[in-house]
C-alpha cells in the first residue's frame, strides 16, 4: 500500500473502512425532543469552559430516527443537549449520545467528537403516542412520550429550520499513543441543505433512570416544558475547531 493510497482512505480499517468520505446526507430524519428544566449545578458541571449554559436551565433530551443516512445506513440515536453560548453566540452542546450502529459511532467520535456510545434506543409510534426509549446493558434508562401530531400545535417550519441550522458543539478528546491528549478541542458544525417535511409541538413527558454507564439521569428532570416532533432532510458537513485546549 502506497503513501498516497493510505492518505486517500476515509477511515480505519484500511482493508474495509468503517465509513466513507463526507459530507453525509440524511433523508426523512425524525426528531422527538423533550425540553425540560434541570438542576443548574448539574448543567454547569456538564458544560466545558469556555461555553456558558443559558440562564434558563433548559436541557433537550433527543430521540432521533435515521432510516436513510448516506454512508451510515439505518439507525436510531438518543442523548442530551444543553443550550449554551460561546463568546455571546448561541449554540448547543452535546453532552452524551447513544446509538445502535457502528459506522456513525466511529465517524462521529473520530471526525466531530460526538460523545457516542453503543446502546439500544428506539423511536416509534405506539397508537396515539410518539415513544422514545433507551436501553443500556439490558436496563431501561430513558422513556419519553409525546402526543402524536396534535395539529393545533403545528410549528412554523422556519423555526425548525433555524433550530437545525444552529451551531452545534462537541468536546472532542482523542489520546496519543502514550495516553496523553493528542486532540482536545471544542468542535463546531452546522447542518446544511435542510428541508423540513413536518413539524409539531405538544405535551410530552420524560422519565430518566440512574445508570452508571448511561448517566442521562445526572441531568434530572425538574419540569417538562414541552415536546417537539419534526421530520427533515439535512446534510452533515465536516466541522471546524472552535477552541483548542492544547494551545
Amino acid at each position: 500500500m502506497k503513501r498516497d493510497e493510505i492518505l486517500k482512505l476515509p477511515s480505519m480499517p484500511a482493508i474495509s473502512p468503517s465509513y466513507p468520505h463526507g459530507p453525509f446526507r440524511f433523508i426523512d430524519r425524525q426528531y422527538f425532543i423533550v425540553m425540560y428544566e434541570s438542576d443548574p449545578a448539574a448543567i454547569r458541571a456538564a458544560v466545558p469552559e469556555p461555553l456558558e449554559p443559558t440562564p434558563d436551565n433548559i436541557v433537550f433530551y433527543e430521540f432521533i430516527r435515521m432510516p436513510d443516512s448516506s454512508g451510515f445506513g439505518d439507525y436510531t440515536e438518543t442523548g442530551t443537549v444543553i443550550p449554551c453560548t460561546y463568546k455571546g453566540e448561541p449554540c448547543n452542546f452535546t453532552v452524551q449520545m447513544y446509538l445502535d450502529d457502528e459506522p456513525p459511532i466511529a465517524a462521529g467520535r473520530e471526525i466531530w467528537g460526538f460523545p457516542k456510545k453503543h446502546a439500544h434506543p428506539t423511536l416509534e409510534l405506539a397508537k396515539d403516542t410518539l415513544t422514545g426509549t433507551l436501553v443500556y446493558a439490558g436496563q431501561t434508562v430513558a422513556v419519553g412520550t409525546m402526543a402524536y401530531k396534535h395539529e393545533v400545535f403545528a410549528r412554523d417550519p422556519k423555526k425548525t429550520v433555524a433550530s437545525l441550522s444552529k451551531t452545534q458543539v462537541n468536546l472532542k478528546l482523542i489520546p496519543d499513543v502514550d495516553g496523553k491528549p493528542a486532540i482536545a478541542q471544542l468542535v463546531a458544525y452546522n447542518m446544511t441543505h435542510i428541508t423540513v417535511k413536518g413539524s409539531w409541538t405538544g405535551p410530552a413527558r420524560l422519565h430518566l433512570i440512574p445508570h452508571v454507564n448511561a448517566p442521562v439521569a445526572d441531568l434530572p428532570v425538574r419540569r417538562v416544558v414541552g415536546g417537539r416532533h419534526f421530520i427533515a432532510d439535512a446534510t452533515l458537513p465536516y466541522g471546524r475547531v472552535l477552541h483548542d485546549y492544547l494551545r
